[in-house]
């Protein structure tokens, strides 16, 4: 059965680092653009970030950006999210997804296939 499934997360103190795998079963990654999504307790899904089917293009939410860092592996049919300087608003679950459509990259509903998430505590 196709799937996604998320890892790494954890318990971090501020200034921190972490980083989160996607690993994908049942079909070849490299046919996807991925993102990486998060859900905080009591708020909507809000967009992290994104990577092109081929690697070349990456995609920051401003409020991540220049802290995160989004790769992949295709050897390894896994996407990565490297986190660094972790704040306690980046407390979350971690969700990644397959684009599957044209449209942004930002917007949850152009995406399935989502993973179980990945709980991200930030916490002194």
């Amino acid at each position: 059965q196709s799937h996604l499934a998320e890892s790494g997360g954890g318990l971090v103190q501020p200034g921190g680092s972490l980083r989160l795998s996607c690993a994908a079963s049942g079909f070849i990654l490299d046919h996807f653009a991925v993102g990486w999504f998060r859900q905080a307790p009591g708020k909507e899904r809000e967009y992290v970030a994104a990577i092109n089917w081929s690697g070349s293009n990456t995609y920051y939410a401003d409020s991540v950006k220049g802290r995160f860092t989004i790769s992949r592996d295709d050897a390894k049919n896994t996407v990565y999210l490297q986190m660094s300087t972790l704040k306690p608003e980046d407390t979350a679950v971690y969700y990644c997804a397959l684009k599957l459509s044209s449209g942004n990259y930002y917007s949850a509903h152009n995406y399935g296939y989502w993973g179980q998430g990945t709980q991200v505590t930030v916490s002194s």
